[in-house]
């Protein structure tokens, strides 16, 4: 009916099959050329110009200016347009004569072509005026266009009458169609205007037509580089700016801050203890918003638009199984040759179509992913800045970086496999569609099968999800460990304490490796079943097939559609368990970025800023706590503008919570406080970060160099410039390495300096420095006459000297003020304040005579004070006054010379030649941390002989026999099943009945081989698994033990987050990533050899084409593989500096915030993420570049494997092997794909190994131990030190620090170290632990020569109270003995002498108290009280102290002082004097100068010869 209508449409027919099928020289009708082929295309502009509207509209860009190409589109568009017009004329002319018969075919399609064209110029203007260059629906219509018109063009070259005028109209009309279609290959000019800002190198796709879109052809010119060169940072292209951090951040911190602000409304009832109380416990079900909602808004259209693109692709796969039905009845019934060739072309243009599609669907998605990282990393970062300290102390920097670096990085993976959750479950429904036509009900038998695999599957998964959690666990748990050793590491080395945590880092490994092993089992029993379950399902599902009915015979087409439909199954079912385990891997890392993302945040409202106020800083009423237990109680202070207030108080009094209080870091409780004005902080840690020493102290703002000078000048930092090889351009290290604890004090000052704030917080900014410097400072910067006069200062402070010039003294006990007024009130008061005086005093004057007390009655100026006092205070500032060597600052100058390049001579000291200093000067920019080294080139093959020679070599052959047995089965049991369908004899002859026996036959045989496939995947996955396990035992094992042995010098010019990256990123590629990829990379290789060798083997021509074929793809292999490797080592290398920053802003925190400087950090580490995708995004361009080509290489596959079934019709193929052939042919993309892609993944993270090797292969110190030269239990006996010429520097090719030193010391004998800034007295004591060792000369303990001993042997029987007290998280008591070889009697005797014992008899957990990270937990002065303790413990004959009084009252000092003189007074003591008082009462002190010993004497003899340096250091304090 429809027929006739169209008939009457036309006036000629519409269809016909004699015509068009059943002949030998097919052909379409007129009419169908005119309408449908027409029609369609028209028909496709109009359905998705909606799309191309939404695109439009939605640019960012305006203005292409015109040129040739969109010129050249509108031209032939218009000429198009007036050929149509032109058309229609002619058709209704022909309406009006009457010889000329006109069907309504004529004027319908021109009119439909007019509207069609008019709409395609209407969008091709507006595409330019809004900034679109290229687009897909124009390329498409027009390829539509020039597809349906060849079979009107073919007709008319036919019919050739060249007077006829719709024979002329077509002509030029194709041409100018095919015209149109070749312009729109190509993108227009860059559009004149753009909402984001300019860059400098766009990304080419930009400039990228739709079909080199399409073929990711843009690509080409960074492959080809790639090939040539290995790829550097300059020669990627910049991020496009939809996806820069900025802009991406916005979008999802939007949604974000929305869902947030919904689930606080929810929980308004909440009180904000119990969100406490919930976040540690859980126990109380307090809703926390989720990230999900906010992503899903983000991000969600883009993944919509991918889904399409999947839906698409699954339903063309279904499209070749009834291809290759056909194909096969072609060959059985030996059809007109034409269809053979048409099903060889449909086969190779669905591949091509499904190629195209899936490329651009993982593009999609992979950019999806890179946006959800940038965003999540954004976010996490933002909030790190903002967690109160509560919510700090639940999690350490290492699990923070964790979320960053493994949690973000989960959804990268994720997203491209998202759609399989509702595309599996499509895929297999439609599979069961088509089988039930080929097999009927039988299938259900093998759909049985699967259902019945589903819950043993969803068994594996559940299981592998507790492990992966566990595993998790455990990794976060050993890379905080090893963030504390690399920390600590000076510390270890120089307690020896190294074998005792890499036993803890080993034992938490072998947890590791417990739980990897239970997963490697649960993987290789998912292997079997994945290998078993598409070979049980066709088994059962054949022998069903033939058994329920005798009538049911297997042919060739029922078998091999049946196997091309299971394969397809094969994919899907696969996929959901591990599709399964990823979610829910993902799902554990929601939840730990929800947890992070809810925990609680500083009360912004905390601190009032209520301008009305007329003092700059009042609190009231306040009651203070670190989130346990009152801290501050009942605090009222109103500080004046401009006044200088000064804070003091015991140790643990609350001194640093007062100024905590001011900033908001402290929960309050209660009360108001209120801050005027802008803020600067010096905390009493210095906080430094890894620039250069100017950024240090201008932090982010510009430069001006007049005040920048002034504020060098008065921070004492001009001589140390100097002294720096690149002066102020010098980097330094992660956490300040190479500067002393008084350097670092000075830059954290000169940065609050500079920064011109209104309000002052300085907590004990001076404890760290000389007594000279302090007073320079105090005079220059913080004092009534200092730059900050006319500031608001309040200074924390343990020293007495500048009380007497401050404007108002708080002093805090126990948490309250006691009392508050000026230096004159409070001693009148003779209360808490004179109290705290009078006993320093006391105990000071005890301890000295009364020399230089008229000098210090002149600093106290005209203030009366009762005499008594006058003279004991005047005592004890001699006490603080502090000796002018500067904090071990002379270990600058060493770690500096360390990272000194040999050529460029040595570090310049402060004393050489001006012209040197002016020479070194010229160094710019000196690096210290040395850029991160990312190999080039291909991976080397000693690095896989490395890593196969770890899993052992029977182990890998057996696993490579194992994986070639089952393909062998896996071919045999498909060849078996070809003969079967198509044995002439499954009949018994002329009965029509099926021959049992020989069926039966058939079936055992095929089973039995299914068995063989199954034991062997079996067996291979379990050897595969265990071989990686030894490997990634042995390796981290490996590393472990280079990077403990390795010498202090290479610790400090590489940065902990690097060397970390080793033991949590590259140990997880080894533990997790590696033995997956190895055995997928075996399994697809054998599978390529399989298809190849039984496609030969069906239709020998093939073989020829193999070779040509083989080129193509190594080539393409290469190309891919030369740029992806280097791609992905760029990516690695650009990922540590985003970790590296963001543990630096987690320490800096408060100063950060105190700064103000919250935005710039945020945009710095945006920065840092956009360089990171800078380099990600071209590897994932690469990926689909790759994949394009290679496809089309397994294209071609299919296309000759068709073609030749075609050609060789004539030589009696048996329709089984054809079915064979094509089936095999059919899956040979994804595994060419897959092979290419396991052969780079392998590549790029074998360079894990690479990595690990490289440390392995680094300096390592002296052995630890060396047998037969132990000293005896009781060495040192006496304690004697001698130095014999002993010369030392820090590195080969620098000057020595030390010059053929001579000293002996007495057993038993205190001896003093002083010098000035770099005189060599750290390396004095680095000498004696041999953390640097000897250039010539020996130093020989009770006579043996300490370099002949192992490291340990020396170490542990020397004592150190070091400089920095560094505690481990971990017991109180595991800090104090780690190795447990003290009794628990000893350990409280040793707190009782340090005491410390009621501190820790009052913690409830006693000994067991746990420490925080870094000891966070504990004041400054307690960590120092705990490394006396440590000392005291280890009760060694020679004890160094190295400036142990630095951060301590003056009250602890005295304690420290006293058990060091009755604890140690039979041991030789070695004390770098940091107060000259301490040193006073040495039997002889040994002044250094340039690395040599100017003098070595008693005090008093020193002191008489007015001439000695020792004289004028101790005038200079105030001593003499």
């Amino acid at each position: 009916m429809a027929n006739s209508r169209m008939d009457d449409f036309c006036g000629s027919e519409f269809w016909n099959l004699n015509v068009s099928w059943y002949t030998e020289d097919p052909d379409l009708t007129k009419c169908f050329e005119k309408t449908v082929l027409i029609w369609t295309p028209c028909l496709f502009l109009w359905l998705f110009s909606c799309l191309e509207v939404f695109y439009i509209v939605d640019s960012k860009y305006r203005d292409i200016p015109w040129n040739i190409l969109n010129v050249s589109k509108l031209f032939v568009n218009g000429v198009l347009l007036v050929l149509t017009i032109s058309d229609l004329g002619y058709a209704i002319k022909g309406t009006v004569d009457e010889n000329v018969v006109v069907y309504n075919v004529d004027i319908y399609s021109p009119v439909i072509k007019l509207l069609t064209f008019s709409l395609a110029a209407v969008l091709l203007f507006y595409n330019r005026k809004h900034g679109q260059r290229t687009s897909g629906l124009q390329f498409l219509f027009w390829f539509l266009c020039a597809l349906c018109g060849a079979a009107q063009f073919r007709t008319e070259i036919r019919e050739s009458n060249t007077t006829d005028y719709y024979f002329i109209s077509y002509i030029i009309y194709y041409v100018c169609v095919l015209l149109m279609f070749f312009l729109n290959w190509f993108a227009d000019q860059a559009p004149r205007q753009s909402f984001y800002p300019k860059l400098e190198k766009p990304c080419p796709e930009e400039s990228g037509g739709f079909l080199s879109r399409l073929m990711f052809s843009w690509f080409d010119r960074l492959a080809w580089l790639g090939f040539r060169k290995p790829l550097e940072t300059t020669d990627l292209w910049d991020m496009k700016a939809e996806d820069s951090a900025k802009i991406v951040t916005a979008q999802f911190e939007k949604h974000w801050q929305h869902t947030k602000s919904k689930y606080e409304k929810s929980n308004a009832s909440y009180k904000s203890d119990s969100a406490r109380v919930d976040f540690v416990s859980g126990s109380k079900k307090k809703k926390s918003a989720s990230i999900l909602p906010a992503l899903i808004k983000s991000f969600g259209p883009t993944f919509l638009f991918g889904a399409m693109l999947k839906l698409m692709q699954d339903i063309l796969a279904f499209v070749s199984p009834q291809i290759l039905k056909l194909l096969i009845s072609f060959v059985e019934n030996k059809e007109y040759s034409w269809r053979g060739f048409l099903y060889a072309g449909l086969l190779f243009g669905t591949a091509i179509v499904q190629t195209l599609i899936l490329s651009q669907y993982f593009n999609r998605m992979f950019i999806v992913g890179m946006r959800i990282r940038t965003a999540l990393v954004a976010a996490i970062y933002k909030k790190a800045l903002r967690m109160s300290n509560s919510a700090r102390k639940a999690s350490t920097v290492g699990e923070i970086v964790n979320l960053m670096s493994v949690d973000a990085q989960k959804f990268v993976e994720l997203t491209a496999y998202l759609n399989m959750i509702w595309s599996a479950p499509f895929q297999i429904i439609l599979a069961l569609y088509f089988l039930w036509q080929v097999l009927g009900p039988s299938v259900l038998a093998g759909l049985a099968v699967m259902i019945i695999l589903i819950p043993v599957n969803g068994f594996i998964a559940n299981r592998v999800k507790d492990l992966q959690i566990k595993q998790m666990k455990n990794k976060d748990e050993r890379v905080k460990l090893m963030n504390e050793i690399l920390s600590g590491i000076k510390v270890l080395k120089l307690y020896a304490w190294e074998p005792s945590f890499e036993a803890q880092v080993l034992k938490i490994r072998t947890k590791e490796m417990k739980v990897l092993k239970q997963a490697a089992y649960l993987n290789a029993g998912t292997s079997f079943i994945w290998s078993c379950a598409p070979f049980l399902v066709s088994l059962v599902s054949f022998a069903t097939f033939v058994m329920v009915d005798e009538d049911n015979v297997l042919d060739a087409s029922t078998a091999f559609v049946s196997l091309s439909l299971f394969n397809i199954l094969r994919f899907p079912l696969s996929m959901l368990p591990m599709m399964i385990s990823n979610m829910v891997q993902a799902g554990v890392s929601v939840k730990r970025i929800n947890k992070f993302m809810n925990c609680e945040e500083l009360d912004p409202e905390s601190v009032s800023h209520d301008a009305g106020e007329s003092d700059p800083l009042v609190i009231e009423n306040g009651d203070f706590d670190w989130g346990e237990g009152p801290t501050l109680k009942n605090i009222n202070l109103r500080l004046k503008k401009k006044s200088l207030t000064a804070v003091v108080g015991t140790v643990g009094s609350g001194k640093s919570s007062l100024i905590s209080a001011f900033l908001g870091e402290m929960d309050k409780t209660s009360g108001r406080v209120n801050t005027v004005g802008s803020v600067a902080y010096v905390s009493q840690q210095a906080w430094i970060q890894n620039a250069t020493l100017q950024d240090n102290v201008l932090f982010g703002k510009p430069l001006n160099k007049k005040l920048y000078d002034n504020i060098i000048e008065a921070c004492a930092l001009k001589a140390d410039f100097d002294m720096l090889p690149a002066g102020d351009q010098t980097e330094i290290g992660e956490k300040g390495i190479n500067l002393s604890g008084g350097q670092k004090q000075r830059i954290s000052l000169a940065r609050a300096v500079y920064a011109n704030s209104d309000i002052y917080f300085l907590d004990d900014p001076l404890s760290a420095v000389d007594s000279h410097v302090g007073k320079h400072i105090f005079e220059k910067v913080l004092g009534p006459h200092g730059l900050l006069k006319h500031k608001t200062r309040v200074l924390v402070t343990h020293g007495i000297t500048y009380l007497p010039q401050t404007d108002k003294i708080v002093v805090l006990m126990q948490g309250e003020v006691s009392e508050v007024g000026t230096y004159q009130e409070l001693l009148d008061k003779k209360g808490a304040f004179a109290e705290f005086l009078i006993q320093h005093v006391n105990e000071a004057v005890e301890a000295e005579d009364d020399d230089g007390l008229d000098e210090l009655q002149n600093q106290l100026g005209s203030i009366p004070v009762p005499e008594e006092i006058s003279r004991k205070i005047q005592r004890a500032r001699s006490h603080v006054s502090e000796s002018i060597s500067e904090t071990g600052s002379e270990k600058t100058n060493g770690s500096l010379q360390r990272q000194k390049s040999s050529d460029s001579g040595g570090v310049r000291h402060r004393s050489s030649s001006s012209v040197e200093v002016q020479d070194a000067k010229k160094l710019v920019g000196e690096k210290l941390i040395e850029v991160e080294k990312a190999e080039t080139g291909s991976v080397k093959w000693s690095v896989y002989k490395h890593y196969l020679m770890s899993i052992g070599l029977g182990l890998t052959v057996i696993t490579l026999l194992l994986n070639m047995v089952f393909q062998g089965f896996s071919i045999g049991s498909n060849m078996w099943l070809s003969k079967w369908s198509t044995d002439e004899d499954m009949m018994l002859n002329g009965t029509g009945t099926i021959n049992k026996d020989k069926r039966d036959l058939y079936l055992g045989v095929y089973g039995a081989l299914g068995i063989g496939q199954g034991v062997s995947v079996l067996i291979a996955s379990i050897t595969h698994a265990l071989g990686c396990i030894y490997a990634t035992k042995y390796l981290h094992e490996t590393l472990l033990n280079y990077v403990m042995r390795w010498p202090m010098a290479i610790f400090d010019t590489t940065p902990v987050g690097r060397v970390l990256n080793r033991f949590s990123t590259d140990v997880n590629v080894m533990d997790n990533v590696m033995p997956m990829l190895l055995s997928s990379l075996i399994k697809q290789f054998y599978a390529v050899i399989a298809t190849l060798f039984v496609i030969s083997y069906t239709t020998p021509k093939f073989a020829a084409v193999i070779v040509p074929i083989g080129i193509i793809y190594y080539f393409i292999q290469r190309f891919y593989v030369a740029t992806s490797r280097q791609l992905k080592r760029l990516e690695s290398v650009s990922r540590s500096p985003i970790y590296s920053h963001f543990g630096e802003s987690v320490t800096g925190a408060v100063a950060i915030r105190a700064f103000g400087e919250e935005a710039r950090f945020i945009s710095e580490s945006e920065a840092k993420v956009d360089f990171n995708q800078i380099c990600y995004h071209p590897s994932i361009i690469a990926n689909r570049w790759l994949a394009v080509r290679l496809e089309m290489v397994g294209n071609l596959i299919i296309l000759f494997a068709a073609l030749f079934v075609v050609l060789g019709r004539d030589e009696e193929q048996s329709a089984g092997l054809v079915g064979l052939s094509i089936s095999y042919a059919l899956q040979v993309t994804q595994t060419l794909n897959w092979l290419v892609r396991m052969t780079s993944d392998v590549e790029t993270n074998i360079v894990a190994v690479e990595r690990i090797k490289e440390y392995g292969e680094t300096a390592q110190e002296a052995p630890w131990e060396i047998e037969n030269k132990t000293p005896s239990s009781l060495w040192p006996e006496t304690g004697s030190v001698e130095f014999k010429d002993y010369s030392v520097r820090y590195r080969e090719g620098l000057d020595l620090v030390l010059k053929r030193v001579n000293f002996s010391v007495r057993g038993g004998e205190k001896v003093g170290i002083v010098g000035r800034t770099g005189a060599g007295k750290s390396s004095l004591t680095l000498s004696l632990f041999r953390i640097i060792e000897a250039a010539e000369g020996e130093i020989a303990i009770d006579g043996i020569n300490i370099s002949q001993l192992g490291l340990h042997a020396l170490r542990s029987r020397l004592t150190i109270i070091p400089q920095d007290a560094v505690l481990f998280s971990g017991t109180l008591r595991m800090n104090l003995d780690p190795f447990d070889r003290h009794t628990d009697q000893e350990v409280w005797t040793a707190l009782d002498q340090a005491h410390l014992k009621n501190f820790v008899k009052g913690l409830s957990a006693g000994l067991n108290h746990e420490v925080s990270e870094g000891g966070e937990n504990l004041s400054v002065g307690q960590r120092q009280l705990i490394c006396l303790s440590r000392a005291l413990l280890r009760k060694t004959k020679v004890l160094v102290l190295d400036e142990a009084t630095a951060a301590v009252d003056l009250e602890t000092d005295d304690l420290i002082q006293r058990t060091i003189r009755t604890e140690f007074k039979d041991c030789t003591v070695l004390t770098i004097a940091h107060r000259l008082n301490t040193i006073m009462d040495s039997d002889r002190v040994i002044v250094l100068d340039k690395g040599t010993i100017v003098e070595f004497d008693s005090p008093p003899r020193l002191l008489q010869n007015r001439g000695s340096i020792f004289y004028s250091m101790c005038r200079d304090a105030g001593l003499a």
